[in-house]
């Protein structure tokens, strides 16, 4: 039997901090520490040569059950739909009305950060409501 393994997620983007930090908000992340022998992320940062300051950002799940999340800077812009997505669950174990409405609470939350609703996907007979949204650059997630 394999072992488990942790997970890191990491999103390609054109501005690593600026989606981080809106996905910190999100989650309630925080910034891991800064690498040992530096005050400040931005006393780490200024080492690097000018071309890689800025190219990434990581935030972590403060009560360490969630995994990592890596920010990386790319040269390519956002073209198609994400083939992997988060889904922030905000309405487990509700259903109907009750559901709904923890689902727009978090939306209205959301969109003052950068968030973007896309649409409401309705209750069906094997699901239950969801709202499809974009962070700050578009990469499409699901508020389930």
């Amino acid at each position: 039997m394999a072992s488990v393994r942790q997970v890191q997620v990491t999103f390609d983007c054109a501005d690593p901090e600026r989606v981080g930090r809106f996905w910190c908000e999100v989650l309630g992340y925080v910034l891991p520490p800064p690498p040992h022998g530096f005050a400040s992320w931005d006393d780490f940062g200024r080492t690097l040569p000018p071309e890689d300051q800025g190219s990434s950002f990581a935030c972590v799940d403060p009560t360490g059950v969630g995994p990592r999340l890596y920010f990386q800077r790319v040269p390519e812009g956002k073209v198609v739909k994400n083939r992997v997505h988060l889904d922030v669950r905000v309405g487990t174990g509700l259903v109907g009305e009750e559901r709904l409405s923890a689902l727009e609470a978090e939306c209205a939350r959301l969109l003052p950060l950068g968030a973007t609703r896309v649409r409401l996907l309705p209750a069906d007979e094997d699901n239950e409501s969801c709202i499809v949204m974009q962070d700050v650059e578009g990469n499409e997630f699901c508020l389930d």
